[in-house]
C-alpha cells in the first residue's frame, strides 16, 4: 500500500505563507507571548458533552495512533471544528513542556488565537497540514513538529480535527500518513454507525482493499436515493461534491436497481460482485443491510478504549464450553464461573494482557440467565476523568450548559438486566470509585444533575492485569470497592502455563480461514509454535498464525518459512544453542505480508503488527525498505 495514499487531501506548498499572511492580518506579532490559560474545567466539560460524538468515535484511534508514536516526546489531540482542544494523550516529558503553550484539554488553536500552526491552519484549508518548528507563526511555538489533518462528519461537515505534535527534533516522516489514515478511520466509524441500518455499498477497483480503510462506501435510502458517501467512495465517484451525489440514484451510480442490490444483501451475503461507475470503471462491491436493533446499543469499535454493547453470541462462538480446551487450569476456572452464574456473585477476571478476560466475561453473560439483556462493556481506563461521571451514571436534562442539554442514561442505567463489564478496573479514578461502591451496594444510581435515585440490577464482572492488592496496599484502591467486586476472583493463565496449546492453535487457524481451507502444520513449525513463551498470549498467537496462513497461500502444510520474520528471530535469540537463520526468500515474502495486513487494517501500523504478531518496528523497517 503506499505510504501517502489517502483520499484526504494534504495542503498545498503556499499555504504557510498565506497562512502567516492571515496571522498578520489577526493583528498577532510573532515576538507574541501565547495565552496559556485553557478552558474553565466546566466550560471544557460543556465543549466535551456538545461533541459526545465526535470524542466516542475517535478516542479508540487516538489511543492506537498513540501507542505507535509512544516514546518520541510526543502527544496525540482531538478538536472541535473551531480548534479548541477535546482530548489528548502523550508522553509525560513532552505533555509538561506541550501545556506552557495551552497545548491541552481546553487550549484553543484556531489560526485567530495562535497563528500559523497545524490544527488552526489544516482546519482553515480543509486538508491535512505540517508546520515544522520556525514554520510557526508565533516564535513561543517554534520547540513544535505538528502534524493534522480535519475530520468530516457523515454528512461531509468539518467537526474537528486530529493532530499529533512533537518536539521539533523528532519529526519522522511516516507521521503525516499515520495522521491521515487514523483521521479516515475516525471518519468511516462515524459513518458506519449513522447509516448502520441504510442499504450500504462497499467498494473498490481492486478487490483487496474491501473492508480496508481505503473502500469506498455509499448508504442509500430504500428508494435508492443516495444518503451519503464516505471520503473513498467520493474520489472513486469523480471527485464530486456531496451535494451533486445525492441529486443521483443507485442507478445512476452504479447502474443497478435498488431491489437488486437487497436482493444481494438478503439473497448472499458477504458476497463479492462486481458493479460499474457511471464513468465505465469496474469496482468490486459488498453489498449490506442490516435490520434495525429491537432495543437501544451503545454502538463504538470494539477495541481498547471503546464502550459497547453486544447482543447475545451464538452458544458455540462466546459459551463457557468454547473455552474448554482441555487446559486443567481453564477448566478449573470455568468449573468455578459455572457454579455461580445466575447467583449475583460478582466476578473479578485476573490475568495478562491477551489471555482473554474480555471472552470469558462474554462467556459469562451468555451462559447466564441475564442472555437476553444487555452486556455493557466499560474501559475504566479509556474514559477522561472529566467525564467518566457522566458516562458511568448518565445526567439529568440542564446537567450540562453548553449545545447538547438533553439527559442521557449512564452506562451503569444502560446494563439494567444484564451484565456490566468493568474491564481494568485498576485504572479508576479514586472518587469514581466511591460512588461505584455506593451504587452496587444501594442498587440505585442517581445521575448528574439529579435527585431522584433510578433503580438498576445488574450482573457486574470486572477484569484487570493489576495487582490490587499491592494498590491497595499503595492507597491507589479502595479496600471495601475490592471486596464488594471480588465475589469470585479466577485467574486466566498466559499461554505459557497452559498445557492445550495444539487445540487453540487448531482453532485460531479455524477461525483466521473464514471457513477456506486449513492447513497443516509441519513438524518443525509445531515444535517452534510450542516452544515459544507467547508474551502477546492469545493475541500474539492469532497473529502469527493468521499470517503463516497467509504465506502458505493455499499449500497444504504451513512451514517454517511461512512465520513471521520477527517471530523466528524472537525464538533464534531466545535459543541457547542459536537457530537457524530465516531462509532466503523469507524477507520478501514477509514484506508481502506486511503490505497485506497494512491494507487490511487501514493503514494502521499497530493493528498490522498485532495481527501479524510483529512489532511495530518491523512494520516501519518494511515501508522503508521499498
Amino acid at each position: 500500500m503506499p505510504a501517502d495514499f489517502s483520499p484526504i487531501p494534504t495542503a498545498g506548498q503556499d499555504v504557510i505563507a498565506l497562512s502567516h499572511q492571515r496571522s498578520q492580518a489577526f493583528g498577532l506579532r510573532q515576538q507574541d507571548a501565547p495565552d496559556a490559560t485553557p478552558l474553565p474545567s466546566s466550560a471544557l466539560a460543556d465543549l466535551l458533552e456538545s461533541n459526545r460524538d465526535l470524542f466516542a468515535h475517535a478516542r479508540p484511534v487516538m489511543e492506537t495512533l498513540h501507542s505507535q508514536i509512544a516514546g518520541t516526546r510526543s502527544m496525540v489531540l482531538l478538536t472541535d471544528s473551531e480548534g479548541a482542544i477535546l482530548h489528548a494523550l502523550g508522553d509525560d516529558d513532552f505533555l509538561a513542556r506541550a501545556q506552557r503553550v495551552a497545548l491541552r484539554p481546553g487550549g484553543l488553536w484556531s489560526e485567530r488565537y495562535r497563528g500559523t500552526n497545524a490544527i488552526g491552519t489544516a482546519l482553515v484549508e480543509g486538508a491535512a497540514t505540517q508546520v515544522h518548528a520556525e514554520q510557526h507563526y508565533l516564535r513561543a511555538n517554534h520547540f513544535l513538529s505538528c502534524t493534522c489533518a480535519p475530520i468530516l462528519d457523515p454528512m461531509g461537515q468539518v467537526v474537528g480535527a486530529l493532530d499529533v505534535s512533537s518536539d521539533h527534533r523528532d519529526c519522522h516522516p511516516h507521521t503525516l500518513a499515520l495522521v491521515r489514515m487514523s483521521a479516515q478511520m475516525v471518519e468511516n466509524h462515524f459513518f458506519g454507525t449513522r447509516f448502520a441500518h441504510a442499504l450500504r455499498v462497499h467498494f473498490h477497483a481492486q478487490p483487496g482493499f474491501l473492508g480496508t480503510l481505503m473502500e469506498g462506501i455509499a448508504a442509500f435510502a430504500p428508494d435508492g436515493r443516495l444518503l451519503s458517501a464516505n471520503r473513498s467512495a467520493r474520489f472513486q465517484f469523480g471527485a464530486l461534491s456531496l451535494r451533486a451525489l445525492q441529486e443521483q440514484s443507485c442507478g445512476a451510480l452504479f447502474g443497478v436497481a435498488p431491489q437488486a442490490l437487497r436482493d444481494a444483501a438478503l439473497g448472499q451475503p458477504g458476497q463479492v460482485l462486481p458493479l460499474y461507475l457511471s464513468h465505465g470503471v469496474k469496482v468490486m462491491a459488498r453489498v449490506e443491510m442490516q435490520a434495525p436493533p429491537l432495543q437501544v446499543t451503545v454502538e463504538a469499535p470494539p477495541r481498547r478504549g471503546a464502550v459497547t454493547q453486544h447482543k447475545p453470541a451464538p452458544v458455540a462462538l462466546s459459551g463457557l464450553r468454547y473455552l474448554a480446551t482441555g487446559d486443567p487450569q481453564v477448566a478449573r476456572v470455568l468449573d468455578r464461573v459455572g457454579k455461580v452464574l445466575g447467583r449475583d456473585v460478582p466476578v473479578l477476571i485476573l490475568g495478562e494482557t491477551g489471555t482473554g478476560k474480555e471472552l470469558l466475561a462474554r462467556a459469562i453473560h451468555h451462559d447466564s440467565p441475564r442472555r437476553a439483556a444487555p452486556f455493557v462493556a466499560v474501559n475504566c481506563a479509556a474514559i477522561p476523568e472529566t467525564l467518566i461521571e457522566s458516562e458511568l451514571f448518565g445526567h439529568e436534562d440542564g446537567a450540562f450548559t453548553g449545545a447538547r442539554r438533553k439527559g442521557r442514561a449512564g452506562l451503569v442505567q444502560q446494563a439494567h438486566g444484564g451484565t456490566l463489564f468493568l474491564d481494568e478496573i485498576g485504572d479508576m479514578p479514586l472518587p469514581m470509585q466511591a460512588r461505584l461502591l455506593r451504587v452496587l451496594q444501594e442498587r440505585l444510581v442517581t445521575p448528574l444533575g439529579g435527585s431522584q435515585p433510578v433503580p438498576v440490577d445488574v450482573a457486574v464482572v470486572c477484569a484487570t492485569h493489576c495487582n490490587l492488592r499491592e494498590m491497595m496496599a499503595a492507597g491507589r484502591f479502595r479496600e471495601d470497592l475490592y471486596y464488594r467486586l471480588n465475589g469470585l476472583a479466577v485467574r486466566l493463565p498466559p499461554l505459557r502455563e497452559r498445557t492445550d496449546l495444539e487445540v487453540i492453535m487448531q482453532r485460531l487457524l479455524l477461525a483466521a480461514a473464514e471457513g477456506g481451507a486449513v492447513p497443516a502444520l509441519d513438524a518443525e513449525v509445531r515444535r517452534l509454535l510450542l516452544r515459544c513463551r507467547w508474551p502477546g498470549n492469545l493475541r500474539q498467537m492469532a497473529g502469527v498464525l493468521r499470517t503463516a496462513l497467509l504465506l502458505a497461500d493455499g499449500e497444504a502444510l504451513i512451514r517454517r518459512s511461512h512465520l513471521p520474520e520477527d517471530f523466528l528471530e524472537a525464538l533464534d535469540a531466545a535459543a541457547p544453542d542459536g537457530a537457524a537463520a530465516p531462509p532466503a526468500g523469507l524477507r520478501e515474502r514477509a514484506s508481502d505480508a506486511v503490505q497485506q495486513a497494512l491494507a487490511a487494517h487501514g493503514g494502521n501500523v499497530s493493528a498490522a503488527a498485532r495481527a501479524l504478531g510483529v512489532s511495530r518496528n518491523t512494520i516501519y523497517r518494511h515501508l522503508q525498505r521499498r
